[in-house]
């Protein structure tokens, strides 16, 4: 395991570095176009930036799903104890997908200390067994963990309404719960938990759109299917204490797993609108198989 992360304020300083670029410079840097939230797909620059590569202390290889799962467990399990530790309390973000069965199972003595978000969720009923992260996640583990205390949407399709109103009730936890960054006013968790999709998206954030350059809201909508869905913005999950970013699995089709994927994600000379997850090198720890790892240079195996 790599050794934990120095803190969010490096992170926060990072994102703020690139969204005063976007402004000033557009030519230059991988923070183009608007910051403001828009429905459309953004315009991609010609010219830009990439973004420094992740530093190989901060990517741990692990020698397949199982031990990727464990590790992830273990990370969660670390910092439960310091937050509950600290102030008494855990303040936990977690994806949906294949994030999800890496804590299936589980029975946390900490859970009844735990406030739980969902850094994505589609804008469906919470029982929704086939498109609902938290029937998805009471199904595998929340079940098992007595107490927690999930922060939950309303159920409707309306995706601005269940963003405002997802943003309202992380605003309304008091900062024992859900503490801020003194420095930027946002919410520290004490860990996110994210995934990355083939084409680079964490959360709800994809390639390509307005949502992933936002810096005006910490929860989002987004259009771009029926039904709508919600997600943090980026700013949100840079200011994570902690942020891990897992990735496993092979299949017959994928014998590489998530090879090229990871390869773009840590080292590949990519902005935010080409490949967002490229946007969180600067303070995740990643934990990924070894298949996962096997196009990375040298300096990361």
């Amino acid at each position: 395991m790599g050794p934990p992360r120095r803190g969010a304020l490096l992170c926060c300083l990072c994102w703020a570095f690139f969204c005063l670029h976007a402004t000033r410079r557009p030519d230059d840097v991988s923070f183009t176009g608007a910051t403001q939230l828009s429905h459309s797909r953004a315009p991609m620059q010609s010219t830009s930036r990439a973004i420094p590569a992740a530093k190989p202390e901060m990517v741990n290889v692990e020698v397949d799903a199982d031990a990727v799962a464990a590790a992830v467990r273990r990370c969660v399990d670390e910092a439960a104890e310091a937050a509950i530790k600290e102030r008494g309390h855990f303040a936990l973000a977690i994806p949906g997908g294949s994030i999800l069965k890496m804590l299936a199972g589980s029975t946390p003595a900490w859970a009844s200390k735990t406030t739980l978000a969902y850094v994505n969720h589609k804008c469906v009923a919470m029982d929704d067994a086939a498109l609902a992260t938290h029937a998805k996640a009471e199904k595998l583990f929340l079940s098992g963990w007595a107490g927690v205390k999930p922060i939950l949407l309303t159920g409707s399709a309306d995706g601005e309404k269940e963003a405002a109103t997802y943003e309202a009730a992380m605003r309304a936890l008091p900062e024992d719960v859900l503490p801020r960054d003194s420095n930027t006013g946002l919410p520290q968790f004490d860990m996110t938990l994210i995934g990355v999709g083939d084409d680079g998206h964490v959360g709800f954030l994809y390639p390509g759109r307005d949502e992933v350059l936002a810096t005006d809201r910490w929860v989002l909508p987004v259009a771009m299917k029926d039904p709508p869905s919600i997600t943090l913005s980026l700013p949100v999950m840079t200011a994570s204490k902690k942020v891990v970013i897992a990735a496993c699995g092979v299949s017959e089709k994928y014998p590489q797993g998530k090879s090229a994927g990871m390869k773009r994600a840590i080292e590949g000379a990519e902005d935010l609108q080409s490949f967002p997850a490229a946007g969180l090198r600067s303070c995740a720890t990643w934990i990924i198989d070894a298949a996962a790892g096997s196009k990375l240079s040298d300096t990361y195996r």
